[in-house]
Parts: structure tokens; sequence; C-alpha cells
């Protein structure tokens, strides 16, 4: 079930990162995203956001090997979801948006 959870936070991932990647391209935007304006300033704060809510590994792995942090374990995985669900939302009209990304936090880890 872990493997599945991570795959889903793989897959939204991607989504998210394959919309926000042609953004700090030199062809796009104010000075590449790398810049001090407050556009560069926003897209490295949303990439930093994504990064943070997608690395789930290590909260996984206590889910599976230690069962008295399940609840605090799932408690950061829902927030995470939920971050990187609000995020990829923002492209719902997008043909590569999937339906499992609208999934609640609960749906998503089967609690």
């Amino acid at each position: 079930m872990d493997k599945d959870i991570q795959q889903r936070f793989e897959r939204i991932t991607a989504f998210v990162e394959a919309r926000l990647t042609p953004l700090f391209d030199p062809e796009n935007g104010s000075d590449h995203g790398f810049g001090m304006d407050d556009t560069s300033r926003a897209l490295r704060a949303l990439r930093y956001t994504v990064q943070a809510a997608s690395a789930v590994n290590g909260l996984l792995e206590k889910r599976a090997t230690a069962p008295e942090l399940r609840q605090v374990v799932d408690q950061a995985l829902e927030h995470n979801w939920d971050v990187l669900r609000s995020v990829a939302r923002m492209w719902e009209d997008h043909p590569d948006f999937r339906k499992e990304f609208k999934g609640h936090s609960w749906d998503v880890l089967g609690i």
C-alpha cells in the first residue's frame, strides 16, 4: 500500500514539476525565476513548496516500521498531499491532469 502512496506522490509531483520547469526557461518570464523580482521569488517559493511536500519517502518508511508513530505520520502525509493537490488543481484543465490529483488525502492514504 505504501508503494501505491509513493507512486501517487511521484505522479502528482511530476505533473506539477512539468508545469513549473518551463517557467525557469530563459525564454520565459522574469530573469528566468532566478532574479530578485517578485515573480522570480514566487516561482522559487512555489517550487520549494512542491519539493518539500513531495519528500515523503522517510515518512512512508516510518509509517511501515514505527506503528506507534502512524497517526503523526499519517497527518504529515495528509498535509503534504493536500499541499500538492492544491497546487496541481491550478492546472485542472490541463490535458495531463489526472482525476486522482483531485482525491482527498484520506482516499490517497486509505485511512
